[in-house]
């Protein structure tokens, strides 16, 4: 079967050329181009006539229906008559382009194609307004994704089109097609994709005033991106504009906008839509909630959280871990550590797992009160069930540490830190600093502080200062002030930085020149805080000015700042050193009256106070209560306690207070062993006495001469010179005491 053609009515030679061969090059390969220029002797104006072995077809092709190539052909053939063979280097190139693509609009793939071939073509640039053509040609043939990939490569090269408005130039093609308006809201989706929020927000208006709005769930994105960057009065700003635009706001709109004005601080306006939204039928989600839960619990709203949390639930909508760790949270930070605990044990209940966020602020909340043993318990109990702490959890072990003077055990979790592949971040570092600071280890301070600049770490103000604390601390005046220089130098002058000059001055006792000081920062609109006042008061309580210290509470609120528990702990320290106990108690029942909840150092002031004034039953009644609200007694408690015991004729009571502090894996250090077996000596039970001075003897610890003397002297009043005279022997060959044993002991009562 041999299929052959002719041409009917004459004969005309046809040829096909190649791009290469035409007269006028071709500029786009895909089409072919004929070589006669008469339509009446083309083969566009006659039928081809095919014979095959059964029948004869007559065919008139590109006549009823025009296919791509046609039109392109003749539009690039009409095109390359108008301006000869370099139509491409004129400047209406890319009009004409534009017109093809006009003529292909009910072909969208076509002419898709074509917009590629042009835009390969070297030199050759699309106009703006080609992009927005084959935009509306796209979407109005449902190719959503290559229509906006368009737009969005029309928007990137936007900058070479001055002065060109994105929707102004996407409007004025907008009759290309039939109408149809979601090009625009790709328009805008697109813009907010690309970061372009601005500009995003200025479509909206221009959407607006032609009635061509954007879906809410755009507008959403848009929100969302603005929440996430920290614009949040634009966010709610754009929130208002879509409801008067008459936009219907969405569960998701809401949260958006409520998440803004929590972070904002603003929970009224907050409030507000949350309620606005129940009224449009809309259900809170837990997202809502949480929002709310997590916004009242940071600013010390604690009722208020509560109760949106019982509305929660009242609703139907199940808390997750988040709700519990927000609340946990809010509770640890405003030292109610027994109700933190009580939604820790309700989230349990209902079945949901604590996570690291929970450990980590139960064992930052401990470290922060004091109670380092129950902060190692949380975390012995975190690795056992599988999770791993992170840098806020060790950072938080780390800081505690280092404040109680437990160096060691702080480089210990350094190095597990390290092991575990966790970073140490700045606030890691400035603990270590500040620890090694106030132990007086100014040379490794130095040391860590040279590495740091070394390993070029961006220095906050917090690690300067605790260097300027160490060195003042050391006496290392001068040091002290070539830090201080740096620090006018690299940070501007704020709160911190004049409370470290303070503390600096009290700390030399020129409570004149902090005072001056206090004056420089209120004429540079600075208000004197709680830190900067309490630092004050212990000064002045240091060089017995204990009336101006007192009176120093007053002028706080006065000027309405809040003291703090830590204000309160040093009233109540200074008061009780000055014997003035009565006075401290006072201002302890005051400090609970006022909602706080007072801590470990509080606790440990007052007992301490209590027990040298002769005070031993209501320090052993505030002994059983901070351990009823789950604070455990440190050493220094335990110290206090044994030594009033031993005064006060209980040495079975300290005994017991030794055995508790044994059961719960408390070190005994030099002062708890000096004060039981000076106790026992004093009660002539110089077997007990001499059985600890062995144990202590045997932990490393020297005993100081008047100690072993005055159990030595007890022996010998009691009769024992035998003993006494092994003992004395002992002694000497331990180099424990030298010379005669015949001297004066000083009374425990000394």
């Amino acid at each position: 079967m041999l299929p052959f053609a002719r041409n009917i009515g004459g004969r005309t030679s046809l040829r096909v050329s190649s791009f290469h061969s035409s007269p006028f090059q071709n500029p786009f390969p895909l089409f072919f181009t004929l070589s006669s220029h008469s339509s009446q002797n083309s083969i566009f104006a006659r039928p081809i006539i095919c014979f095959t072995n059964f029948l004869c077809v007559i065919r008139y092709p590109f006549v009823s229906k025009p296919s791509f190539d046609d039109i392109a052909s003749e539009s690039i053939r009409s095109f390359m008559q108008q301006d000869g063979p370099h139509m491409f280097d004129s400047a209406l190139a890319p009009i004409w382009v534009s017109k093809v693509l006009v003529k292909l609009k009910g072909d969208p793939k076509s002419a898709l194609k074509f917009f590629k071939e042009a835009g390969a073509r070297p030199g050759f640039r699309h106009a703006a307004q080609s992009y927005c053509v084959l935009a509306h040609i796209l979407f109005c043939g449902m190719s959503y994704l290559e229509a906006r990939s368009v737009i969005k490569d029309w928007i990137l090269l936007g900058r070479e089109f001055p002065g060109c408005d994105f929707f102004d130039m996407l409007w004025s093609t907008r009759n290309v097609c039939r109408p149809g308006f979601g090009v625009f809201d790709t328009l805008f989706s697109v813009l907010v994709d690309l970061g372009m929020l601005e500009e995003a927000r200025q479509c909206f208006w221009k959407m607006d005033k032609f009635r061509v709005l954007p879906k809410v769930r755009s507008c959403n994105e848009l929100l969302h991106r603005l929440s996430k960057s920290g614009k949040w009065k634009l966010a709610s700003s754009f929130f208002k504009d879509m409801v008067v635009s008459g936009l219907s706001p969405s569960v998701f709109t809401y949260n958006i906008v409520i998440g803004c004005l929590v972070r904002e601080g603003d929970l009224e306006t907050a409030r507000s839509l949350f309620e606005e939204m129940k009224g449009m039928a809309l259900r809170p989600d837990i997202v809502t909630y949480n929002s709310l839960i997590d916004g009242y619990g940071k600013v010390g709203l604690l009722t208020s959280a509560v109760n949106v949390f019982d509305e929660m639930k009242d609703a139907g909508c199940e808390p997750d871990v988040i709700t519990y760790n927000s609340l946990i949270n809010c509770f640890c930070k405003f030292e109610r550590l027994p109700q933190a605990f009580e939604y820790m044990y309700e989230m349990k209940q209902r079945g949901l797992q604590p996570n690291v966020v929970t450990y980590s602020t139960l064992i930052d909340a401990f470290c922060k009160a004091g109670m380092i043993l129950e902060a190692n318990k949380f975390l012995v109990d975190m690795i056992r069930v599988g999770l791993e702490p992170n840098e806020f959890t060790y950072t938080s072990l780390i800081d505690a540490n280092c404040k109680i003077g437990d160096l060691n055990e702080a480089f210990k979790l350094e190095s597990e830190m390290r092991q575990a592949g966790v970073n140490l971040n700045i606030v890691t570092f400035t603990a270590l600093l500040d620890g090694l600071c106030e132990d007086g280890r100014m040379r490794e301070a130095d040391e860590l502080f040279g590495a740091l600049l070394k390993a070029g770490c961006t220095l906050n103000q917090q690690i300067y200062t605790s260097l300027l604390h160490g060195y003042i601390k050391a006496k290392m005046i001068e040091n002290a002030m070539d830090i201080l220089e740096e620090m006018n130098k690299n940070f501007k002058p704020d709160m911190l930085l004049y409370g470290t000059k303070i503390w600096g001055l009290c700390r030399q006792n020129k409570i004149q020149d902090s005072k001056a000081v206090i004056h420089e920062m209120m004429d540079y609109g600075l208000t004197p805080n709680s830190y900067i006042y309490t630092t004050l008061m212990d000064a002045y309580f240091k060089v017995g000015k204990t009336t101006e210290a007192v009176n120093l509470l007053q002028e706080m609120q006065e000027l309405g700042i809040e003291a703090t528990v830590v204000t309160y702990g040093a009233l109540v320290d200074g008061l009780c050193k000055k014997g003035l106990v009565q006075q401290a108690l006072s201002y302890f029942d005051h400090l609970t009256r006022t909602g706080l909840q007072p801590n470990i150092m509080v606790y440990t002031a007052l007992i301490d106070g209590l027990c040298k004034n002769d005070c031993v039953e209501e320090a052993k009644k505030l002994f059983n209560e901070m351990q009823d609200k789950g604070i455990s007694p440190d050493k220094l408690v335990y110290t206090s306690l044994i030594v009033g015991n031993m005064k006060h004729g209980n040495p079975e009571e300290a005994w017991n207070l030794r055995n508790r502090m044994v059961e719960i894996g408390m070190e005994l250090d030099l002062h708890v062993y000096t004060s039981l077996i000076w106790g026992f000596s004093r009660y002539g039970q110089v077997q007990q006495a001499k059985s600890l001075l062995d144990e202590m003897l045997r932990k490393g610890m020297i005993p100081d001469q008047v100690l072993c003397i005055c159990l030595l002297r007890k022996y010998y009043e009691l009769g024992d010179i035998n003993e006494a005279l092994a003992l004395h022997d002992d002694m000497m060959r331990r180099d424990l005491i030298s010379g005669t044993i015949d001297i004066t002991v000083p009374s425990i009562n000394t």
